[in-house]
């Protein structure tokens, strides 16, 4: 059985968390009340997102409580250099799922300042992040990855998640290290994501396996187009937008958890997706986006997928040449139709010339709860640069100015040739997507 630890770092990372890890119960039919009682027969998968002890028969779990009485734990390291929203782990229904020792909390948070959370809080935490992380995979038979989640634009997600990130490179460097990332839209109230943004990236670009980012943006817009359908429940913005983030993170890693035709576990997606050192930047849309409602027909999944509006990242994909993609379905869907779903695929995007052949497709027999279908379009486009070139012009904005360059210089560790290896490192990515495909030339934009 193949077995993910996921670790969340910062606000957006553990705030993602508590919607994620209901979702993944309701995948098994646990219930997070603990008052229902009803037994049903424990999934063979449970074992890869909890460690469930060896002595315990498993068998018969329904519920919280269930879970308690087994000692069944998530494998989830939760990290905060801040303790509000770690410590509501500790109350509620869920709080007897989280193991308390991988807990890892402070009192002065990182001060929206990306190098206070990679230096300071780093250095300070090393020991215990990594103690934490051996505990934690020792207790794997098979570690299949790492997901972690954490947000662009803050102190702790960003700089901490980039230093936990390179952790994991030096000490795990043969398991994939897959992370989604939030970016803060182009509404940030923190004045110094711009850098933040920047050495992030330049992290993910060395460290990661995969990355897949998100926009508040994106994901508000399709949570405000799903408004007016909700009759009964309320809309809670931050709590739907983390829902279909909780949702593509279930999609994307079905395939190494439940059975299936045609399935593609995570290191399949690594290998098939990235053709390019550091092109590992993926779009993800989501489709349906809501439980299974009437008006939606099987032969309207695709066009839905791959429309923008349904994109987690404001850019859209078919717009550049595609490097690479992957198609995965869950639920009640058959070989033939997901050959459709790839031959419509062919006829809508532009592949680049070297890799016509370039869709996988994924399809897993086990739908997500209340879905009776689904499919998840992953890709791999130079459309990705304009995310890269947004980034790195609002960067620019800032450090042609040098505004806030000293809240950076006076921690310690942090050099003034950090702003220059960021620059540069998103120049490349540029450049390496303008390569990839002679589809288009990019302009380089240099520092003063």
């Amino acid at each position: 059985m193949s077995e993910i630890i996921t670790i969340q770092v910062g606000q957006c990372g553990n705030q993602i968390g508590s919607t994620f890890w209901p979702l993944v119960l309701k995948e098994h039919g646990i219930s997070t009340d603990i008052k229902i009682n009803q037994k049903s027969v424990l999934s063979d998968a449970l074992p890869s997102f909890f460690y469930c002890p060896s002595d315990v028969p498993q068998s018969g779990y329904s519920s919280i409580s269930d879970l308690k009485k087994a000692n069944v734990k998530a494998r989830c390291i939760l990290i905060d250099m801040e303790e509000n929203v770690v410590g509501r782990y500790n109350k509620g229904p869920l709080r007897d799922l989280f193991d308390q020792t991988c807990f890892l909390t402070d009192l002065s948070g990182s001060g929206n300042n990306w190098g206070v959370g990679y230096y300071e809080h780093g250095n300070e935490q090393k020991e215990s992040i990594l103690e934490i992380l051996r505990r934690t995979a020792e207790q794997c038979d098979y570690l299949h990855g790492f997901l972690m989640f954490f947000s662009l634009g803050g102190g702790t997600g960003s700089g901490l998640g980039s230093n936990v990130l390179s952790l994991l490179e030096d000490n795990f460097d043969s398991v994939d290290r897959l992370v989604t990332c939030v970016h803060p839209g182009p509404f940030s109230d923190v004045i110094t994501s711009p850098y933040n943004i920047a050495f992030t990236l330049r992290k993910l670009t060395e460290h990661a396996s995969c990355v897949f980012p998100v926009d508040n943006k994106a994901l508000s817009d399709i949570c405000s187009r799903l408004k007016p359908s909700r009759e009964i429940s309320p809309w809670i913005p931050y709590s739907d937008i983390n829902s279909v983030i909780a949702k593509m993170l279930l999609h994307l890693t079905s395939g190494c958890r439940f059975p299936g035709s045609l399935n593609v576990d995570l290191n399949e997606l690594a290998t098939n997706m990235t053709p390019f050192q550091g092109l590992h930047y993926l779009t993800s849309s989501f489709c349906p986006l809501e439980p299974d409602t009437t008006f939606l027909k099987q032969a309207d999944l695709f066009t839905s997928v791959c429309s923008r509006s349904n994109q987690l990242l404001r850019i859209d994909p078919f717009a550049g040449t595609i490097l690479s993609a992957t198609l995965l379905c869950r639920g009640d869907m058959s070989l033939s139709a997901s050959r459709e779903y790839v031959n419509k695929f062919y006829k809508k995007a532009q592949l680049v010339s070297w890799n016509q052949n370039g869709v996988k497709t994924g399809l897993c027999s086990s739908p997500l709860p209340g879905y009776s279908k689904s499919v998840l379009c992953l890709t791999n486009s130079t459309s990705m640069s304009r995310f890269f070139r947004e980034s790195l012009i609002q960067f620019n904005k800032l450090y042609k100015k040098k505004a806030h360059v000293h809240h950076y210089l006076n921690v310690d560790g942090f050099d003034i040739e950090e702003f220059t290896l960021a620059n540069n490192s998103m120049l490349n990515t540029l450049d390496s997507y303008a390569i990839s495909c002679n589809a288009f030339n990019v302009p380089r934009i240099e520092l003063d």
